[in-house]
């Protein structure tokens, strides 16, 4: 599974003009599912997305987690993450899962992140969705759990 992390100030998922998924403080996941991803690439990123320590502590060094920091996540499904763009001027998605699949691992992501983190909000998957945020540093960082083998 492949994602792109965004320290945020705040986040917002609308669709059709209303909110759908909102959080404050916390982290925005847009993340993709691959072809040969499985549970258990969703439970190895989710571990690693709720550990990563991207938030300042007391001196202001990056050393706290979200969960630390008691932030909010927003889980976004993002294909597009996919992208093979050595082939020319068209990005190709071939690496990216079926739809079918791509919804079955994204909605059990949002399935453990609730069990384990008390604050989760959502896109919509397949949506045509405008993601708000204000990124709180900067800071973005990629994260992907390749499939076994």
């Amino acid at each position: 599974m492949y994602s792109l992390l965004q320290r945020v100030r705040s986040a917002r998922v609308e669709v059709a003009g209303q909110v759908v998924g909102q959080i404050g403080p916390g982290l925005l996941v847009l993340v993709c599912a691959e072809q040969g991803d499985t549970a258990q690439q969703a439970d190895k990123l989710l571990a690693k997305v709720l550990k990563l320590r991207i938030f300042a502590d007391a001196d202001g060094k990056m050393n706290r987690s979200v969960q630390d920091v008691g932030g909010g996540l927003l889980l976004v499904s993002q294909f597009t993450l996919a992208a093979d763009t050595s082939g020319g001027n068209r990005p190709s998605f071939t690496q990216a899962a079926s739809p079918q699949e791509g919804q079955r691992l994204y909605d059990y992501l949002v399935q453990q992140a609730r069990a384990a983190h008390p604050q989760v909000a959502t896109g919509e998957f397949a949506a045509d969705m405008q993601v708000h945020l204000v990124n709180d540093g900067p800071v973005t960082i990629p994260l992907r759990v390749a499939p076994p083998g």
